[in-house]
């Protein structure tokens, strides 16, 4: 169980960008707790009309099991997969458009409180970070990948200016098995030389959480499937927490609403024809003081919202797939 309750970041300001109607079909995406999808039914009154179905998506049974309430509610679903397969997911329950989809991209409170899940390096547990609770683990990968590979994903997911001497040291002293030992590795590593009030190891179990659970491929595959299921109309909402995740979502509203830049006169870059498939999306959105002080975790909160056209979805090429991985690459190690 968590040690800290779940608090839905962004709460009204997300509900507000879903302007959920009565009829909706409403998808929340990352489960979680199910915060977002108890407030989205509980914002119709119990007398009245409310949504026509709600589904949950979550690839951690562990979250399914814990929404049971919601799972027995005859206008909710729940879907134990991830929601980079929400197409499938709906397909298969005879659902193949909807009204509004919400993401709460990255690691849920309950997982980062419980010690068994590897998630954090405050407690000791398993060095795990399996989201879906299978495939290769954080371990399989710090005590396998070769130095440049482990040097690469704490550089280009976790931000961290150290990733080179890391990558060093990990391979050095692998094997690791706990959470403690390589959070000890990463404090005697950057020592003194982390930001201040942030714990040395942050950026790197951020980083392999990341890597472990391919959340930014998934976020790709789940913001085009989303652009995919909206109808005319719909409205997305995401709520991200790392600088990678709202750059990939920036840029994906940015192109599909056609406001990407248009260059330089030395260098202009030809415009899309395809029409966009977004209106232009609203300005983000974060946590004011209030909030921040109820909830110190969402500190690097940010919600980006949009509203569906009646325009085709952009189905991506090749070559549009490779010109959006340029654009959301933070760098090379330096």
């Amino acid at each position: 169980m968590s040690a800290l309750p779940h608090i839905p970041v962004l709460l009204a300001e997300t509900l507000a960008a879903l302007g959920l109607q009565a009829g909706d079909v409403y998808v929340d995406a990352t489960l979680g707790a199910g915060g977002y999808l108890r407030a989205a039914r509980n914002a119709f009154p119990d007398s009245g009309p409310g949504l026509a179905h709600a589904y949950g998506f979550d690839r951690d049974p562990s979250a399914i099991a814990m929404a049971a309430d919601l799972a027995a509610l005859a206008d909710v679903t729940l879907i134990e997969r991830p929601f980079a397969e929400m197409e499938a997911g709906l397909a298969a329950h005879g659902v193949d458009s909807v009204d509004a989809i919400a993401f709460d991209i990255g690691v849920s409170s309950m997982q980062i409180d419980e010690a068994a899940r590897g998630f954090s390096f405050q407690a000791d547990g398993p060095l795990d970070m399996r989201m879906s609770q299978a495939g290769p683990s954080a371990a399989d990968f710090v005590n396998t990948a070769t130095e440049a590979e482990i040097a690469d994903v704490l550089w280009a997911l976790g931000d961290e200016p150290a990733a080179r001497r890391l990558a060093r040291a990990i391979v050095n002293d692998r094997p690791f098995s706990r959470t403690s030992e390589l959070a000890r590795l990463c404090r005697s590593v950057i020592g003194g030389k982390a930001v201040p009030g942030r714990d040395a190891a942050t950026r790197t179990f951020q980083a392999l959480r990341i890597h472990v659970n391919d959340e930014l491929g998934q976020l790709d595959a789940g913001l085009a499937a989303a652009e995919r299921l909206l109808r005319p109309g719909g409205r997305l909402a995401v709520v991200s927490f790392h600088s990678a995740e709202d750059r990939r979502v920036k840029n994906f509203l940015r192109d599909r609403s056609g406001a990407a830049p248009a260059g330089s006169r030395h260098a202009p870059i030809a415009a899309d024809a395809r029409a966009p498939s977004f209106a232009r999306p609203a300005k983000a959105v974060r946590p004011g003081a209030a909030e921040l002080a109820a909830n110190p975790r969402a500190r690097s909160a940010t919600l980006r919202a949009a509203v569906r056209t009646a325009a085709p979805a952009w189905n991506s090429t090749r070559a549009e797939a490779a010109t959006i991985a340029a654009k959301n690459v933070s760098g090379r190690v330096a």
